[in-house]
């Protein structure tokens, strides 16, 4: 623990024990059929269009189920690939191996007035705010092993079936690729940050996400990747990872979604979510929406407004994070982490995007350069041949974090309320098997064990 991707997305299926018709190895079956005596619903609206949403509104989709997308911003691909929420400028790495709970012991190491520091990988900023002060006390009291550990397992059949997930949407017609991370490089100046890597993962194994990783002889790791420096003196090379343009893979979900029929209203900001006469009606600024049959919330770090009426109390904060992208003369073959340092770095673009840091601010705030300048002087001497000071595409974008470190997937007290979010760092990562089992409780009324631990009442 304490080698977080602060903004690492990937994941990986090596689960070879899946039941037949289950592309991704989840128990809740391609087409299961409704328990005796639940609704199905026909039309059901999701408000937000970042990657999880997207996701359940294709999986529901699949499933027969007219679908309507509501965001607030536009997801329509350009020369920059617009996407919702935190789902454009991240890191855009598919990595199961390393998807685990953000609240961690490292945080008691650090020490809370290390958190109050612009410069530190993990930002607290000193403001009046009870709302941050609740989830700040409930982030440090899950910041121990054992609790770790517990939100650890049950991320694990998430994170097995996640690759198998974005295989699903690949072969059904969503066009963004995945690439496989070869290699995947995570690299420390010193042995202790090593030796911290290592005992991590086997704390991963051991809950039972496998991970292959082996360590490299530094001279042989800056020969299979000449972007690393000569001060990066030990290296981990984590197999079976994966990676994409997250702007990219979100605006051709929206495209997959608009061309199976749905609707996808982009620039339509949903203030209000309430039941009447049996259906659900959403309120904008244009008016009532609907009705539907049934509603999805799936906002990100704006998640709590809209879903405490539905009973939803666990806090939902934004963990702001940075990224820009540098030029480089030849960008690296796959993903490089500074783990030390909370530093994501991904070839995108003929270029390279730098990502970092964890700012715990609210979502709509201005963006902080003091955090950029932290990346920078983080990043600083571990690369060569890149100009750090040279920056364009400068993001942040607001990640939506629990104090407990697992998502909110399922029900809510209304039978026509439904929640998907909260996954902090890994909602590229978990997008779609969310979607799919999200779909599947949704079009079966019976949500599957594997969603017990993300129960968005508890």
């Amino acid at each position: 623990m304490g080698n977080h991707p602060i903004e690492a997305d990937v994941t990986e299926s090596t689960d070879t024990t899946r039941p037949a018709g289950n592309a991704a190895g989840l128990s809740a079956p391609h087409g299961s059929r409704p328990r005796p005596g639940h609704a199905v619903p026909d039309q059901v609206a999701v408000i937000g269009g970042g990657m999880v949403g997207l996701c359940v509104a294709w999986f529901l989709q699949d499933r027969g189920r007219r679908v309507t997308v509501f965001d607030r911003d536009h997801l329509t691909a350009g020369p920059t690939w617009a996407g919702a929420g935190s789902s454009w400028g991240n890191a855009g790495w598919l990595t199961p191996g390393l998807a685990t709970p953000l609240p961690e012991p490292a945080v008691l190491r650090y020490g809370l007035r290390v958190l109050l520091r612009p410069d530190s990988p993990v930002y607290v900023p000193p403001v009046a705010d009870l709302g941050l002060a609740r989830f700040i006390a409930g982030f440090v009291r899950h910041s121990t092993t054992a609790r770790w550990r517990t939100a650890m397992r049950a991320l694990v059949p998430l994170t097995r079936a996640a690759l198998g997930a974005f295989d699903e949407l690949a072969a059904g017609g969503v066009t963004a690729p995945t690439r496989a991370a070869a290699p995947f490089l995570a690299g420390y100046r010193d042995r202790s940050g090593l030796d911290a890597l290592l005992t991590e993962l086997a704390e991963i194994r051991a809950t039972g996400q496998p991970v292959d990783a082996e360590v490299l002889d530094p001279v042989a790791a800056r020969d299979l990747e000449p972007l690393l420096s000569e001060q990066v003196r030990y290296v981990v090379s984590v197999q079976g990872q994966r990676f994409c343009d997250p702007g990219r893979f979100v605006a051709a979900l929206a495209d997959s979604v608009r061309e199976r029929g749905g609707l996808v209203h982009e620039a339509m900001a949903i203030d209000e979510v309430r039941e009447a006469g049996g259906r659900v009606e959403l309120l904008g600024p244009g008016g009532p929406a609907g009705p539907y049959d049934a509603a999805v919330i799936a906002t990100g770090a704006w998640l709590p407004r809209l879903a405490r009426p539905f009973g939803v109390r666990l806090p939902v904060q934004a963990g702001r994070g940075y990224s820009f992208l540098v030029a480089t003369e030849q960008p690296p073959s796959g993903p490089i982490y500074f783990p030390a340092s909370r530093v994501a770095c991904t070839p995108l673009r003929d270029g390279l995007r730098v990502a970092g840091m964890m700012e715990f601010r609210h979502p709509d705030a201005a963006a902080d350069p003091r955090r950029i300048r932290a990346v920078v002087e983080a990043t600083r001497g571990l690369l060569r041949g890149v100009d750090l000071d040279t920056r364009a595409a400068e993001w942040v974008g607001p990640r939506p974090c629990t104090p407990d470190g697992l998502p909110l997937i399922g029900p809510t007290i209304s039978p026509r309320v439904f929640i998907a979010g909260g996954h902090g760092m890994w909602g590229i990562t978990l997008g779609p098997v969310t979607g799919r089992l999200l779909a599947d409780a949704i079009a079966t009324g019976a949500p599957a064990a594997e969603l017990s631990p993300f129960d968005p009442l508890r």
